[in-house]
C-alpha cells in the first residue's frame, strides 16, 4: 500500500514541511491568539507589572523567543524522532506535522496565556485557582514528580553525549562565560541586544573552531576528557547556580545563544540536504509497527505518539511555559510568535532528526540501535538488514557504532553522513560526528538548567503553603534551600545510575503531563466564557490523556511486569494515577462551568462565568 512512497527525496519531505509549519503559523496560530485567546497587548504581563529584576524580567521578544526554544528543545526533537524510525519515516513524519501544528503549539499558548493571566505562577497553582485545591494540589505532586523523573533522564541523555568527548564538553562550558558577559552587557547597556548578539556568535564560533584545535593537546584534552561520575556532579551544580543567579545574569543569555549553534546547526543540516538531496533509505512503513521491534518494543499506535514526544507535543514545554517565560513576556501577543512559533521551530528540528537518521542504510540504523547482545538474534530473524556503511563510519569517526542505543549516536551518524557528501568532506567524518554529538549535548543542557529553575518555582510555592515565607521569590534563604533540595532530588538519581531504570517512563510521564496541560488550561478557557473555541485545546488534551493511558497499560502490562520490572511498574501506575485524579477534578468543574448562568466582569474587562484569584 505505500510501497510508492519508498525511496522518496529528503527534499520533498522538507519543502512540504516548510510549507505547513508556514501556513499554520500564519492561519491557525493567528486564530487561537485572536479567537481563542483574545490577546491584548493593553494587558499588563507579570513582567511588567511585578518587574523585580530577578525572576520578573521585561525581555526583547527575540531573546525570550531564543531562551524558550532553548529550553523546550532538549533531547525529544532529536532521539524520540530517530528512535521512531524504527516504525518507517512516514508515521513519524505525520504525526510531527499533525502534532505540533494541532496540539503542541495549541498546548505551548494556552498554557503559557494562562500563566501570564495568573501572575506567571505554575501549573499547579493555575489547577489550585481554576479547579480546587485540592485537584491543584494532586497537580503539583504529579507535576513534581515528573519533572524530576524529566530532568534525571535528561542530564542521563547529557552525561552519554558528552562522556569522554573533551571538545564537546569544552564548548559547552565556554558558553557559560560567554553567556555573562551578553547578560552584563544587555543588562546595563541600553539597545545593545544585537551588539550581544554578534559578539556572542563570534565567541562561540571561536570557541568551537578553536576548541577542536586545543583539544589536540594532550594535557588539555586530558583536562576536559570528564568521567562519568564527575559529569554527574558537574550537571546539578550547574543546575543549582542556573537556579540561584538572577535568570537575566546566566539563564536567559546562555539559552539565547545556545539557541544561535541549535538554529545553526539544524541550518547548516537543511542546506546540506539540500545540497546533497539524498534518498530516504528507511521505508514509509517497515515490518515492525505491529511490535516487536529491536528500538521500540510496542507496535506504533499507540507508541508513535510517545516516543516523538517533543518533537510534536511535550509537557515538559508547560513546565517552562508556567515557570521562567511567562514571567519574562513584556506583551501579551507575544505569546504567539513565543508559543507557537518556538513550537513550530521545534517541529522542523524533529523532522529534521528524523530524515538525517533516515538517510541511513535500514541494515546501519538497526545495528547502531540494537543492544549488542541481542543483534545476532535479530540479524538471524532479519538478514536483509544486515550492515552496509557502519563499518566505514566507525573507522573513519574513530569509534565502534554498533550497539550504540539510545537514537543520539545514529543521529550523529546520520548528520555526519550528509555532511560527509559534500565534495571535499570526506576526511571531516570525525569532525562533524563530534560536533552533531556536542549540539545535542547543548540542545539538552538548556532544557536542564530551564527545568531546574522551574523546578525550584514548584518547591517554593509547594513549601509556600505550610512555610508562608517560601511564597517570598526574592527571600534568599528560600531560593537556596528549594534549590538545593530539588535539585538533590533529581543530582542523586543521576550520580546513583539509577536514572536509566527511569528513563522509559519520560514518554508517558511527558506526555501524560502535556495532556494535563491541555484540560488544565481548557477549564480557564470554558471559565473565559470562549463557548467552542475552548475545544481546541480540549479536543488534543483528551485525545492525549486516552492515548498515554493506552500506552501506559501497554508499557506496564506488556513489558515491565512479565520482565519483573516492578519498581518501574509502580512508578508508571503512580503517575498514571496522579493525572487520573487531576483528569477527573477538571471534568467535574467543565461540567459545574459549561451549566453556570451567572455572569461577571474581571480585572482585565472580560465577561466570564466566574472570577477568580489571579
Amino acid at each position: 500500500m505505500f510501497e510508492s512512497l519508498n525511496g522518496i527525496n529528503a527534499l520533498t519531505l522538507i519543502f512540504a514541511a516548510l510549507l505547513i509549519l508556514a501556513i499554520s503559523y500564519r492561519m491557525y496560530g493567528i486564530f487561537i491568539a485572536n479567537k481563542v485567546l483574545r490577546l491584548n497587548d493593553k494587558n499588563k504581563t507579570p513582567a511588567v507589572e511585578f518587574a523585580d529584576g530577578q525572576d520578573y524580567v521585561e525581555t526583547n521578544k527575540n531573546v525570550l523567543f531564543g531562551h524558550h526554544f532553548a529550553a523546550i528543545a532538549a533531547a525529544g526533537p532529536l532521539v524520540g524522532p530517530v528512535l521512531a524510525a524504527q516504525f518507517g519515516y512516514l508515521p513519524g513524519a505525520l504525526w510531527i506535522l499533525i502534532g505540533c501544528v494541532l496540539a503542541g503549539g495549541v498546548h505551548d499558548m494556552v498554557v503559557l496565556f494562562a500563566s501570564v493571566r495568573h501572575k506567571g505562577q505554575s501549573l499547579a497553582t493555575i489547577a489550585s485557582k481554576e479547579i480546587g485545591a485540592f485537584t491543584g494540589t494532586i497537580a503539583g505532586f504529579a507535576i513534581l514528580f515528573i519533572l524530576i523523573l524529566t530532568l534525571a533522564g535528561l542530564s542521563l541523555a547529557c552525561i552519554n553525549a558528552m562522556h569522554e568527548a573533551a571538545w564537546s564538553l569544552f564548548t559547552v562550558i565556554i558558553t557559560m562565560p560567554i553567556a555573562i558577559i551578553m547578560g552584563l552587557i544587555m543588562r546595563y547597556r541600553k539597545n545593545s541586544v544585537t551588539f550581544a548578539s554578534i559578539l556572542g556568535g563570534v565567541l562561540l564560533i571561536a570557541g568551537i573552531i578553536f576548541g577542536h584545535d586545543l583539544m589536540q593537546i594532550e594535557s588539555i584534552h586530558n583536562l576536559f576528557s570528564w568521567d562519568l561520575k564527575t559529569i554527574s556532579v558537574a550537571i546539578p551544580i550547574y543546575g543549582f547556580f542556573a537556579s540561584v543567579l538572577p535568570v537575566w545574569l546566566l539563564l536567559v543569555p546562555r539559552d539565547y545563544l545556545s539557541t544561535y549553534l541549535k538554529i545553526g546547526t539544524i541550518v547548516m543540516l537543511t542546506i546540506g540536504i539540500v545540497f546533497i538531496a539524498p534518498t530516504v533509505q528507511m521505508p514509509a512503513i517497515t515490518e515492525f509497527i505491529h511490535g516487536g521491534g529491536p528500538v521500540i518494543g510496542g507496535p506504533v499506535l499507540p507508541f508513535i505518539f510517545i516516543v516523538i514526544a517533543c518533537g510534536a507535543i511535550s509537557g515538559f514545554h508547560a513546565v517552562i511555559a508556567t515557570g521562567t517565560t511567562p514571567k519574562m513576556i513584556a506583551k501579551e501577543r507575544e505569546i504567539l510568535f513565543v508559543g507557537y512559533g518556538a513550537m513550530l521551530v521545534e517541529g522542523f528540528v524533529a523532522l529534521m532528526a528524523l530524515i538525517a537518521a533516515c538517510t541511513l542504510m535500514p541494515g546501519d540504523y538497526f545495528a547502531i540501535n540494537t543492544p549488542t547482545d541481542a543483534y545476532g538474534t535479530f540479524i538471524a530473524n532479519n538478514p536483509a538488514l544486515h550492515t552496509v556503511d557502519l563499518d566505514y563510519f566507525s573507522e573513519k569517526i574513530g569509534i565502534d557504532l554498533h550497539g550504540r542505543t539510545g537514537g543520539a549516536v545514529s543521529l550523529a551518524v546520520g548528520m555526519a553522513h550528509i555532511f560527509n557528501k559534500i565534495p571535499h568532506m570526506d576526511e571531516l567524518m570525525a569532525y562533524w560526528y563530534n560536533f552533531a554529538i556536542m549540539f545535542e549535548a547543548v540542545f539538552i543542557l538548556t532544557a536542564i538548567d530551564a527545568g531546574t529553575r522551574v523546578g525550584r518555582f514548584f518547591l517554593q510555592e509547594m513549601l509556600g503553603s505550610v512555610i508562608p515565607k517560601f511564597n517570598d521569590k526574592n527571600w534568599m534563604p528560600g531560593i537556596i534551600v528549594s534549590s538545593i533540595i530539588f535539585t538533590f532530588s533529581w543530582g542523586y538519581l543521576v550520580y546513583t545510575g539509577n536514572v536509566s531504570s527511569i528513563w522509559p517512563l519520560f514518554g508517558i510521564s511527558n506526555q501524560l503531563l502535556a495532556a494535563c496541560g491541555l484540560i488544565v488550561c481548557t477549564t480557564m478557557l470554558i471559565r473565559l466564557n470562549r463557548g467552542k473555541y475552548a475545544l481546541c485545546a480540549a479536543i488534543p488534551g483528551v485525545l492525549m490523556a486516552i492515548i498515554t493511558f493506552w500506552a501506559g497499560y501497554i508499557q506496564v502490562m506488556d513489558i515491565y511486569i512479565p520482565k519483573k520490572q516492578y519498581t518501574l511498574a509502580i512508578l508508571a501506575c503512580i503517575a498514571m494515577l496522579l493525572m487520573l485524579f487531576v483528569f477527573i477534578g477538571a471534568f467535574k468543574k467543565w461540567y459545574a462551568l459549561l451549566n453556570m448562568s451567572t455572569s461577571a466582569t474581571d480585572s482585565y474587562g472580560e465577561v466570564v462565568k466566574e472570577i477568580v484569584e489571579r
